[in-house]
């Protein structure tokens, strides 16, 4: 089993996978970031200095006016976090962009696979043999 598991650890695909989830992951903080110290700010900026981090609505609990969304957990408030939901969406949105364009780019670059013949052309050589045979 111990065999098994180390062949299975050397295969290529697999330690192509560890690779590319520790750079998503790194990736992940570049695009988190992006969105959190440069895209919501800009946003905040825009609508008059909303602060989305700290938008909610509470459901039950007792909040003080004004209160910051830790200070609401804090408390114990039950609270829908919508504005760091939202920020959420901008950090999936501004990902998966990113990978449509690198998986974009990859396609024009790799060049695709060479075809064998078609399933007609394969149809037709087994035709010949038989007559042939």
């Amino acid at each position: 089993m111990l065999s098994e598991f180390k062949a299975f650890l050397s295969r290529g695909n697999v330690l192509d996978l560890a690779v590319g989830v520790i750079i998503g992951a790194g990736f992940g903080k570049i695009v988190s970031s992006l969105t959190d110290d440069v895209l919501m700010p800009v946003i905040g900026f825009l609508t008059g200095g909303v602060d989305f981090s700290n938008k909610y609505t509470v459901l039950a609990g007792d909040v003080a006016a004004g209160a910051t969304l830790a200070a609401a957990k804090a408390a114990g408030a039950t609270v829908i976090a919508w504005g760091s939901f939202i920020t959420a969406v901008i950090n999936f949105v501004i990902l998966a962009f990113v990978i449509f364009l690198i998986v974009r780019q990859a396609n024009k670059i790799v060049p695709p696979p060479a075809g064998g013949p078609s399933e007609v052309e394969l149809l037709s050589e087994i035709r010949d043999a038989l007559k042939k045979g």
